[in-house]
């Protein structure tokens, strides 16, 4: 049986080794053809690297610049945007008559009837905030019987978009 094996063995490393021999003989038919291109190949990069050695010690020159016009726009001077896009957009406008700091506690004691002291005094103008940007100050008034603000104060419309998109 051990003799089964050693002939099933030779046989297949006779039929590898013909396939190698086949694949040895294939690659040296193909090898000396693309030996004479392997050659080029490299004298093709030693010569370029010979060049590149070569120019080393050379001095370098600056590419001349393109003028521009002042005439000519430049990127983020363009014209200004167009506001039409935005005016329908709704916001929030709130009056601050003032704010304070309190702790927790005494938050979770305020009931009907509590006062709560704030950092402005009586009279004093109150803010007028867009989306919790300040843009103006202005004073309490009653307008049929609801309260209104009278602006004192406004900051300039340049001023108030800068304020709003940040």
């Amino acid at each position: 049986m051990a003799e089964d094996q050693n002939k099933s063995g030779e046989n297949e490393m006779s039929e590898d080794e013909k396939l190698a021999a086949e694949w040895e003989a294939a690659m040296s038919e193909t090898g000396e053809a693309g030996e004479a291109d392997g050659d080029d190949h490299d004298d093709e990069w030693a010569a370029a690297m010979e060049e590149a050695g070569e120019g080393a010690g050379k001095s370098v020159t600056a590419a001349p610049m393109e003028e521009f016009d002042e005439d000519t726009p430049q990127t983020g001077t363009g014209p200004a945007p167009d506001l039409d896009v935005i005016l329908d957009i709704p916001v929030t406008i709130s009056m601050e008559v003032g704010n304070t700091q309190i702790p927790i506690r005494n938050l979770l004691q305020l009931n009907q009837g509590s006062v709560i002291e704030l950092d402005r005094l009586a009279g004093e103008p109150l803010d007028v905030l867009v989306n919790g940007t300040l843009i103006a100050h202005g004073e309490v008034v009653m307008v049929n019987e609801k309260f209104g603000i009278r602006l004192t104060d406004v900051i300039s419309p340049g001023e108030r978009i800068k304020r709003l998109s940040k």
